[in-house]
Order: structure tokens, then sequence, then C-alpha cells
């Protein structure tokens, strides 16, 4: 049977998901209050349903029929083969799997995820394993779960030039599905440093921000329709390619931003737009935070939907990138305590956009708001300067131990989160280098503490040094009405934040939801929702 013909949720479905969510609302509520109250010691228990146990002879038989459905060589259970699949990219994370499959069509995802529900197996949707918060690696508890990478499911289905909309699979690299729409002479605008790696299946379960939201909005903003595999192998066939569609609830927001706990995205109509044919671009010095706001505010004025990312890095996350990745330099005469990077893109009128650009920071700097600036000539100077932003990570990796976080708070209030981060750090460790790199235009501001790594291994509780640091910078944001978690997803490692910052309200909706989709808990359990 093809895919395309499989059953699709009906209204049936439906009706049965509105009346689970109300049964199971108040009884999540009462046991958000018992948690609280320390009555239940795991929050797994009772809320959602785990695996049950299982033995050998359950692996065994789960093993033959997995390979007898979708191939034999696409199922991975030898520990050599699986451990490029258990463990994060940075190295700080691993966990057992009873296999790895590797399906290639949404039909045998769908057999996959019938067979894990008759075992009780948990089933770990798996992208380009590029998160940094442990979203896509096993937990060391419970039943080792069958994870299912995506990397397989790489076909970009069609592309539309003239609607604006591609469809792709979920295993495409964000790379790919870039060059594909540029091809069209179109533009899929989601750009972040992962992008030769990650894969559109995480970018969509985490909702993925990156360098152009100031634009283009998140990966939310930029999709029009998914495929996805519920958890009983029903597949929903929800790729429309509509702008507007107002037939009851839209459902792919159900599964975009839930990191694979409701549904398997297999694939996606994502929304694109004219391809900008002209860049201009400038790497400038602020004098600091708020200096850079007010610069913000400038180009906004002055350039309107044509600033398409405002990136601001601290100095010594730029000692870090010039030090540890080859190739790189400081753009500037000298390194100033701040830096900025700013474009502008438009379908036309490079010269134009460029003497604008000039103009705005000529302005900046008669009110004494920048030391110095520098504008990218070509475009080798531009990609040497975005090279520069894209190192980050890989410098880190490198260089320490960064206990990255992912706060957002309202823009206006970014230069403030920065300093009240760097005090609340500094009372715990004095001195402690802190690395700002921040998406200054949407809020978003990575803000890392950073450890050596002989500074690291001297410390007799890392655990509990990474939970106060992030603890204490994830509560500067929530003093000013921002989040802990803005693009990178909340994985394993945000879990004590949701049941920390969360209300009782939102909590329990949540639950009621996944209880109302998943019932066993088999997508991807212990991740987003405690």
């Amino acid at each position: 049977m093809h895919w395309r013909d499989a059953i699709f949720v009906s209204a049936n479905t439906l009706t049965v998901i509105v009346m689970r969510l109300k049964a199971f609302q108040c009884d999540f509520f009462l046991h958000i209050l018992l948690f609280r109250r320390g009555l239940l010691a795991d929050s797994s228990d009772s809320r959602c349903p785990s695996p049950r146990n299982w033995n050998m002879n359950d692996v065994t038989t789960l093993i033959a029929a997995l390979k007898t459905e979708i191939g034999a060589d696409a199922v991975l259970t030898q520990d050599a083969d699986l451990a490029p699949f258990t463990e994060d990219w940075r190295g700080r994370y691993k966990g057992p799997a009873t296999a790895v499959v590797q399906p290639s069509n949404t039909a045998q995802v769908a057999a996959v995820v019938r067979l894990c529900a008759a075992h009780g197996v948990p089933v770990l949707p798996q992208g380009g394993n590029t998160s940094l918060c442990a979203g896509a690696i096993p937990r060391n508890e419970g039943v080792a779960p069958v994870i299912v990478n995506l990397a397989r499911m790489r076909r970009i289905r069609h592309i539309d030039a003239a609607n604006g909309s591609m469809e792709v699979e979920a295993g495409c690299v964000l790379k790919t599905v870039q060059d594909a729409a540029a091809a069209e002479n179109r533009l899929y605008a989601v750009s972040l440093g992962a992008e030769g790696s990650c894969q559109i299946g995480g970018n969509l379960s985490t909702n993925a921000g990156g360098t152009g939201v100031v634009r283009y909005g998140n990966t939310r903003d930029n999709v029009l329709g998914l495929e996805v595999v519920l958890a009983d192998g029903t597949i929903w066939n929800g790729l429309r390619a509509l702008r507007k569609d107002n037939t009851g609830l839209d459902l792919k927001h159900l599964f975009i931003g839930t990191e694979g706990t409701l549904g398997i995205i297999t694939a996606a109509t994502l929304k694109l737009h004219p391809l900008p044919t002209q860049h201009a671009l400038a790497w400038f010095a602020p004098v600091d935070p708020a200096a850079a706001l007010q610069i913000l505010g400038m180009f906004q004025a002055a350039c309107g939907s044509r600033l398409s990312a405002f990136e601001m890095i601290n100095r010594r996350q730029l000692e870090l990138v010039i030090e540890h990745v080859p190739g790189r330099r400081n753009p500037l005469s000298e390194l100033h305590e701040w830096h900025v990077l700013v474009e502008l893109a438009d379908t036309g009128g490079g010269d134009e956009m460029a003497a604008l650009l000039q103009q705005t920071l000529e302005h900046a700097a008669e009110q004494g708001l920048i030391h110095d600036a520098i504008l990218a000539s070509n475009e080798t100077q531009r990609a040497t300067l975005w090279e520069i932003r894209h190192s980050v990570s890989e410098a880190n990796k490198k260089s320490g131990v960064g206990l990255t976080t992912d706060c957002a708070v309202p823009v206006s209030a970014v230069p403030v989160f920065i300093e009240r981060a760097t005090a609340a750090v500094h009372e715990i460790v004095p001195a402690l280098d802190v690395l700002v790199v921040a998406h200054l235009g949407d809020g978003n501001a990575h803000f890392i503490p950073f450890f050596t790594f002989d500074a690291w291994r001297e410390l007799p509780d890392p655990t509990s040094m990474a939970n106060a640091m992030r603890r204490c910078v994830n509560d500067v944001a929530h003093e000013l009405h921002g989040t802990f978690s803005a693009e990178h997803g909340v994985g394993q490692t945000g879990l004590p934040e949701m049941a920390h910052y969360k209300s009782s309200a939102e909590l329990g909706l949540m639950r009621a939801v996944k209880t109302a989709l998943d019932p066993q808990n088999l997508f991807n359990p212990g991740r987003l929702i405690p």
C-alpha cells in the first residue's frame, strides 16, 4: 500500500481527543499539586503510563519484526553501530537504545510505530542530532527506546515557485533545502549555524529560530503544512500549501515545537520567499548593549523589512572564535567589548542599501554609539563575516565547557538581562568568563557561563554547578517576563525548568494533550513535559 493511501485522522479521532482532554485535565491538576508537595517521587508516575517491563525474548521478537517490516539493513543493533546515534555531538550525554531504525518512507515509520506500540517500547525520533539540550539522545532510565532516525527520508518532493512553497521530507538537511529553493529563485529563510547537518524534522520539533528571525520569524512561521505519524501508527496528511485555511484547529502547531512527544513529523510543506539578490552587511562595535539596542531601532526605522539580521556577541566569545577556529580573524582594528553583525537584504538596489547601511552607522557614530565599523565590500567579505558568527559553537566545544542557556526576553530588556545575569553568575563564581551570543533583533540571548576544561575537572560536583548556573540565569529571564527556552528546545536539560517556571494550568493542559494523543507515553518520554 502506498503511503498516501494510509488512514488519515478522522472526525471521530478528533472527537476522542477532545473527550480525553476533558477527562484528564482535572486529574492532572491534582497530580501537579501532589508533586509540588513531594508526594510523587517521579514526575512520570501515573500521569503518563510507562512502557511495560520486558525481557530479552521481547527484544528478539521486536527486532525480528522490525527487520521483516523495513529490511535488515535499516535496523541497527550492534553497539558500534548504535554509538553515533546514542551520544550527542559534544560528547556530554549518552544513553542506551534497543535499536536504531532508519526508515525510507512514511509508511515504514508508521509500521515501526505500530510495532513499538504493540511491544510497549518507547520511540525516540531523531534528526541530525545537533541538539544542545540532549533532546534526541536516550535517557539512562526506563526501557531503552527504539531510535527512529530519519536521515534516509531526504527527498525534496515538490517545489511550487509560483505558490512560494516546497514539500520536503523530514530527513532533508537544512542547507540542502536552502539550496534547492535558491535554484528556483526562492528563499527558505530559516538559517542557523548547524544548517550543514541539522535536519528539517529537528528544526520543526524545536521550532528553531536562527539568525533571520528578525525578518522572517521562527520555523513555525515558515511552515504551511505537515505530515505526521501518530502514536497508533495512523498517518495524518496535513501537507496543505495554503496561507489561509480556517477549517477548525490548525493541527500542525500541535507538532511544531513539541520535540517529537506527540507524533513523528515525516514531511513538511515549507513557505518560500523571494530570493534576495542584493545584500549589504557591516560589522561594528557598539559602546555597550544599550547602544546596540538603540542602533537596532535606527535600522528598523530606516530600513524596515530589509533588515534581515542583527547579531551581537561579546569580546570573550570573539576571542574564542579567533583562538580556536582556523582562519577566523577580528574584523576590526582592535578587540572591543561588544560586536554586532548587521545585514540588509532585498531583491534589488544593492548600491542603495549599502548607502543606507553606511548612513545609519554614521548617524549612530555621530551620537557616540559606535567605536568602529567595517562594511563588506563584496560577497567574499560578507561570507567571511558570517563565518565568524557561525563558528561560535565549534569554538566553544574546542575551548572548554560552556553552560549554554537559551533565554528570550522582550527586546527592550536584553541589556538589563545581560547585566543582571552576569551579576548572578558572579555571585556563584566570581570573575567567571561569560559568553554572550544574542539574536538581538528578536530578544533571544544565549548567555553562557564558561569554564576551561581544567576548571571544570576540578569542580567537586559539576552537575550541581551546571544546574545552579542555568537556574540563576533563567531566574533573571523569568523576572523580566521572559523564557528559558527560545529556540533550542527543552530536551532533557530543560525538564526541571519546565516544572519550575510553568504554571499548573499550563502543565495541566500540556499533559492532557499528551495523554490524549499518546496515551501509552510512547513518543520521547521524559522530554518537554515534566
